[in-house]
């Protein structure tokens, strides 16, 4: 029985070590497995690695090697006005036509171009372009509407100095109407000076009162508040009696102006100065000229208004 005893934990002993060695064998797999899981992924990260690092030097050989006519040039407008409103760029731009194709960098490319703006934009004067490797220069002296004419469903602007614009909406600058003017055959086209006697009245007050405005503290002039100026009585063509010039602020205030600019003497009226000093005195005391009055009356001569210290 001894015997017996001992050949079985004999056995015992013997096949225990099988057991252990296929644990182990088992770990070795896993581990290994792991391994090559990791060498994988790690293989892949590299390779994708590579392909971006080749992608970035592919795209900085190709912007070299492409040659300069058939990159893209970027317009940039050189020092506009600050009323300029992203409409109205996207026009400049597009009037540039700054594709880029075959486009060539030197100095004939820069002169078509600026032949190109002042002949289809009449916003711009006195254009000057300059191409250099990735941009396209814009400096121009910018036309500012002043006043909106309508004849019909057509309407367009005109600016200080009667330069006919195309229309194109401009909320955030004071434009004021222009009502009652003299029927004509035909109108002038964009960036033609529209010559017209009562035109240029009308757009010489407006002009009197922006540069006015430019004097305020206020950050909105009182131009904001006007809504349109009417010279259908323009030198008294429908009544001698009635004012010549009037103008209307947005509630329809009457604003009586009177004659034309330097006109005053002939008609017994308050002078230019002293019809600035009675329209602005009245909007600094109010704040506004929109309220309940009827209408604010300048031509009277009789009214005790100090002149203003500038000239307008």
């Amino acid at each position: 029985m001894a015997r017996k005893k001992r050949k079985k934990s004999r056995t015992k002993r013997i096949s225990f070590k099988p057991r252990s060695s296929r644990k182990k064998k088992k770990r070795k797999i896993a581990y290994r497995s792991s391994l090559t899981a990791i060498l994988k992924v790690s293989a892949v990260l590299c390779v994708l690695a590579a392909v971006g690092i080749g992608f970035v030097f592919l795209g900085k050989y190709v912007k070299k090697t492409v040659p300069a006519s058939q990159q893209t040039l970027t317009p940039k407008l050189v020092n506009p006005p600050t009323w300029i409103n992203e409409r109205l760029k996207e026009k400049v731009y597009s009037a540039a036509g700054t594709g880029g194709e075959g486009l060539k960098r030197d100095e004939d490319t820069a002169r078509s171009i600026q032949e190109k703006l002042s002949r289809e934009l009449a916003w711009l004067d006195k254009v000057k372009v300059q191409v250099t490797n990735e941009q396209l220069l814009i400096e121009a002296r910018w036309r500012k509407p002043l006043a909106l004419i309508k004849r019909g469903l057509h309407k367009f602007y005109v600016d200080a100095d009667r330069v006919v614009l195309d229309y194109l909406a401009m909320p955030d600058l004071p434009i004021v109407k222009i009502t009652g003017l003299s029927i004509v055959p035909k109108l002038p086209p964009p960036g033609e000076v529209w010559q017209k006697d009562d035109l240029a009245a009308a757009v010489a007050v407006l002009a009197l009162l922006e540069s006015r405005d430019k004097l305020l503290t206020q950050a909105r002039g009182l131009l904001y508040e006007i809504d349109r100026i009417d010279v259908s009585n323009f030198n008294g063509i429908e009544n001698s009696r009635a004012p010549h010039i009037v103008l209307y602020a947005k509630d329809n205030i009457e604003i009586v102006w009177g004659a034309e600019l330097t006109k005053w003497q002939q008609h017994l009226e308050s002078t230019d100065e002293q019809k600035i000093a009675k329209l602005y005195g009245y909007y600094k005391e109010h704040g506004t000229l929109l309220s309940s009055v009827k209408y604010i009356n300048l031509c009277d001569p009789r009214d005790d208004i100090p002149l203003p210290i500038d000239k307008y």
